[in-house]
């Protein structure tokens, strides 16, 4: 933590995640294919980063990049892949639920939530938020299913666009869950948008693509240093 800054890094593979071990990240977001917008990693991965750390690991649960409704054997998966990564040393996973009419599924979402709970473990909403019509009734609905913590770029394309709505939310709500700032966070943005907001918590990937026989991204260190050296001088 960087002066009262908690820092959660989305990573999309194990060789990132152990780059960063020793930085001043406070907490991982676990993923696979950060190149689709990050789906559910693979349990073997989640076994291997834990064996390296004691920080926060949240686990997305994600199996496809079309939309946030899902079939019921999709939901079923869904359950038991979240099930797996929390007997296996995730400290929260991370979903999204909507409805055809991009509203907060709350059967399904209080239902995921439940399970997180049930081994003390934190359930975070992702941006699938951003989708919804009105953010103030959706983050009372996530907090009426015990959602604990939702990532959001304040339904604007990056969160210091979003930065007023961002800014309302955590007036409004932060006694009841966790507005995480997300998305197109830099070092070049982070100290106004932490001005803006007044956000003690930022969600970033500081990726850059990489081509081999094929796109996917990586962490890019110089970003993630870059972005530490703004924090401290805050």
């Amino acid at each position: 933590m960087i002066k009262q800054i908690t820092l959660e890094l989305c990573t999309g593979n194990i060789d990132d995640c152990l780059a960063m071990i020793d930085s001043p990240v406070d907490r991982f977001e676990l993923n696979s294919a950060l190149e689709l917008d990050g789906l559910t990693p693979t349990l073997h991965t989640l076994r291997t980063l834990r064996s390296y750390t004691d920080k926060p690991i949240m686990c997305m649960i994600r199996p496809h990049t079309a939309g946030f409704t899902y079939t019921e054997q999709e939901y079923r998966i869904m359950l038991e892949d979240a099930a797996e990564m929390l007997e296996n040393g995730a400290d929260g996973i991370v979903f999204g639920f909507l409805n055809d009419g991009h509203e907060i599924d709350k059967t399904r979402t209080a239902a995921l939530a439940d399970l997180a709970h049930r081994y003390h473990a934190e359930a975070v909403f992702h941006k699938a938020f951003d989708l919804v019509k009105d953010p103030f009734t959706a983050c009372e609905t996530l907090i009426a299913c015990g959602i604990d913590r939702v990532l959001t770029s304040g339904t604007a394309p990056d969160a210091l666009s979003g930065s007023p709505i961002l800014q309302q939310l955590i007036r409004k709500y932060s006694t009841g869950i966790d507005i995480l700032p997300g998305g197109g966070i830099t070092a070049e943005n982070v100290r106004t948008l932490i001005q803006n907001t007044g956000t003690n918590m930022i969600h970033f990937s500081a990726k850059s693509r990489v081509y081999q026989d094929g796109m996917y991204y990586r962490t890019d260190i110089r970003k993630t240093d870059a972005l530490f050296r703004e924090l401290e001088n805050l």
